[in-house]
């Protein structure tokens, strides 16, 4: 039991806390992040809508209060991480900014999972 709780909490953890920094950068529109999203083919606007789902999001997985919004919370990350790898992939980037957002995917399933 108290591996889980560790596994759980660790994965939750991390991925919360780059979510959310993920989120500044975005609704702040940090230059880096301006000019990802111009690499990537999005517009700058949809900084907006993935900062605020992200800053959302990664409160609901923190306070699972509300069993229903926290699965969305996940679903939520889920297309968002491997939406990621998938825009790096389609704009040529190299196999490691592919593989960034693959590993966060799988440490959200092991928060996922021992939840």
């Amino acid at each position: 039991m108290k591996n889980k709780k560790l596994a759980y909490w660790s994965s939750t953890s991390l991925v919360s806390v780059m979510m959310l920094l993920s989120a500044f950068f975005y609704l702040s529109a940090a230059p880096q992040m301006v000019e990802a999203m111009a690499h990537l083919g999005y517009p700058v606007y949809f900084m907006k809508v993935l900062g605020v789902a992200k800053l959302l999001g990664a409160i609901a997985i923190v306070f699972p209060r509300f069993p229903r919004l926290t699965e969305w919370a996940y679903a939520g990350f889920s297309f968002t991480f491997i939406g990621a790898a998938f825009s790096h992939f389609s704009s040529g980037d190299g196999v490691g900014m592919m593989a960034t957002p693959l590993v966060i995917f799988g440490i959200l399933m092991v928060s996922y999972r021992f939840r």
